[in-house]
Parts: C-alpha cells; sequence; structure tokens
C-alpha cells in the first residue's frame, strides 16, 4: 500500500480540500465521513449536476453540513449541465432526491450561479499556492471551467483526487464508461488534456490527479452490517439491522440522527445493487476517493496517458490509460491500482461512530 504521511505525535497532517459532488449516495457517505476528520478543514463545497440536478446537489449538502454541524462551509453552485450534451440524472440509482429514502430539511437557499463556483476555486488557488487539495467525486465540469479561466491550476494545487473512470475494467453506466465520466466525457477529456500539456511544460508527477476508478472503487463494498456496528460505536442502544429480507422503502428507526440518515440512505443503494444482480452490497466509491484525500487510506498507484472517448456512439465516455508509453505523450495522471477496503471501513465505523456520539450528545 502506499503510505500515509503522519506527523511525529502521530496525528494526520492538516488537509485544505475543496470538494466538489454532485450528491449521490456515495458522496454523502464521503462528507459525512470528511466532517468526522478534525484534520480535514473543508474550505468550499461546490455542487456539480450529476446524479441529482445542481440546485438539488446543492440543497443535499446544506441539509447534511448542517446535521453534521458544519454550517460555516460555503456552499457554491457551479455549471448547471455539462458541457456539450444534455444532463442525464439517476433517480434509479440514488433515488428521486439523490440520497436514497434519507430525509433532511433544507436549511436555507444558494443564490449562486457557474461563476460563484469556478472563480472561487481559481481566486482560493491563487491566493493559497500549493496548499489546496481538490477531491472531485462528480463529472469534472466545473473542474474542466476553472482549467479553461485558470491554466496554471495543476501548480497551483497541492493534490487532485478524481473519483472517475474504469480502466480494461467493466463500466457501470455502460459496457466500458464509468457514471462521472459518461455524464460529462468532454470535460474529462479537457481535464485530462490540460494535464498533459502541464506535464509536457515540466509539471511535477506528484502533481498530477489521482485517479480513483472502478478497478479500485469496487473493491469497497459495503455490507449491511456495516449499520448494525455503527449503530454500535455510535452507542445506540437499540440495534440497527438492515436485512436484504426487509420490504423495500423500510425506513430505520434510530433515535441517532447521523446513523439514521445514512441507513435510509444507504438501504436504498443496498436495493439498488441487488436490482441489477449485484446482491445486496454497495459499492461506495467516493468515500475511498476521500479517504485518498484526506490522506486517511493508503493505496497504489500507477502513471499513465489518459484520455476519453467522445466521438464514438459504442464506446462514449470510454476513459482510456495508457501506461506503456505508446501513444509518445507524458503521463497526465496517477491510476490507483490496489487499495485496502478491510482497514478503509474499518477507519470509516471509527469516524463516523465517533461523530455520531457527537451530534447524539449534542442534540
Amino acid at each position: 500500500m502506499g503510505i500515509v504521511e503522519m506527523n511525529k505525535d502521530g496525528n494526520f497532517p492538516n488537509v485544505r480540500l475543496l470538494f466538489d459532488n454532485d450528491t449521490g449516495i456515495d458522496d454523502a457517505l464521503a462528507l459525512a465521513y470528511l466532517c468526522a476528520c478534525d484534520h480535514v478543514q473543508i474550505e468550499a463545497l461546490t455542487s456539480t449536476p450529476g446524479n441529482v440536478d445542481v440546485e438539488q446537489v446543492a440543497a443535499n449538502n446544506r441539509a447534511l453540513l448542517a446535521l453534521c454541524e458544519r454550517p460555516e462551509v460555503p456552499i457554491l453552485i457551479g455549471a448547471q449541465e455539462p458541457l456539450q450534451i444534455p444532463l442525464v440524472t439517476t433517480p434509479e440509482t440514488h433515488g428521486p432526491q439523490g440520497v436514497g429514502y434519507a430525509t433532511l430539511p433544507d436549511r436555507g437557499t444558494t443564490a449562486s450561479s457557474e461563476a460563484d463556483a469556478v472563480d472561487y476555486w481559481i481566486d482560493a488557488a491563487r491566493a493559497n499556492p500549493g496548499e489546496l487539495t481538490v477531491l472531485l467525486t462528480a463529472p469534472l465540469t466545473n473542474f474542466a471551467l476553472a482549467l479553461r479561466r485558470e491554466p496554471r491550476l495543476p501548480w497551483l494545487l497541492r493534490k487532485v483526487v478524481i473519483m472517475g473512470g474504469a480502466f480494461y475494467y467493466q463500466g457501470n453506466t455502460t459496457p466500458t464508461a464509468e457514471w462521472n465520466t459518461h455524464v460529462d466525457p468532454h470535460a474529462a477529456k479537457e481535464v485530462f488534456a490540460a494535464y498533459t500539456a502541464a506535464a509536457e511544460q515540466g509539471l511535477e508527477s506528484e502533481k498530477l490527479p489521482i485517479v480513483c476508478s472502478l478497478d479500485t472503487t469496487e473493491r469497497f463494498e459495503m455490507q449491511p452490517e456495516f449499520l448494525t456496528r455503527l449503530a454500535e460505536e455510535a452507542g445506540c442502544t437499540e440495534s440497527e439491522l438492515v436485512l436484504a429480507s426487509d420490504p423495500e422503502g423500510t425506513l430505520s428507526n434510530s433515535s441517532n440522527p447521523l446513523v439514521r440518515y445514512l441507513s435510509d440512505a444507504l438501504r436504498f443503494y443496498f436495493e439498488f445493487h441487488r436490482h441489477y444482480d449485484q446482491g445486496y452490497i454497495a459499492h461506495v466509491h467516493d468515500y475511498f476517493a476521500a479517504g485518498v484525500a484526506a490522506g486517511t487510506l493508503g493505496y497504489q498507484s500507477r502513471p499513465a496517458t489518459v484520455d476519453v472517448e467522445t466521438e464514438s456512439t459504442l464506446l462514449f465516455g470510454t476513459t482510456v490509460a495508457d501506461y506503456r508509453g505508446l501513444w509518445g505523450k507524458p503521463a497526465n495522471a496517477r491510476i490507483v491500482s490496489s487499495n485496502d477496503p478491510e482497514s478503509g471501513f474499518a477507519e470509516l465505523l471509527t469516524r463516523l461512530g465517533a461523530l455520531a456520539r457527537k451530534l447524539d450528545t449534542n442534540s
């Protein structure tokens, strides 16, 4: 596994994070996890259309940040639609509101425009060169727009983590394409092209995006027993049982607000995976990417040159990785090649359990 840098006192180094998502059940899990990490300072949460439309994404983000007692985090709206094609959402995967059966009151409105999110990123990166980590668990629309306006972003950012793509691995939207990339393949193509240009200009390999593709995110296969253990870790007096034999749409009775929210969200995700003959499980892709950005999860990666197919009807949105330099271009990404789901779920359980206990005490 890749080595996670530690301070001498055993704490993780502080991470200043710009998080772009399309919340999304696994985006919500990732956001709750990051809120549970004391060493992670979420500088801003930017919303991209994907699993649901962008206004619903922002509403989901506002509600979850309020639940996690992080109302100070700015929530900004970026692009309203993909760069060149109509938006396609996934109510069958994430529910009509994006977070399964979970419900939370929307805490306000976000009067924002595309310029707010994209310009915020650019201004923040210019003001804090080498300090900010960007986590992208949505289609890459906003990041592509930011790179258009500020081509020096690859040098200004500390680290970039992308959840997306599938390399020599079955897609989850078409036989070859992963969801985030398929929603806006033109944006993904622009992002990787920008990093190719940066690499040709001497960008250090450490600053190339870390790509968490389906090849390794699908190894993070959550079982419903995780929620039982989370309730125990949170100190709940009642058991939290999410069973495959339950009627679909069964809601949690947990008195803990975070356990109840995650249980209701993830139950929908378990049911979705079962509908597609994958078992009563949930692939929590975005949590793994969040752990990479937070520096808490180990991994190994391989340099590659990545491109995205945008012309072929058959292969639309397919990501292709050249690991051997056959295209004669420099590497523009580091693709995660291995990870450790067992330790990753142990980390998630500990962090979320502590946050759930805190929220229950404060409620």
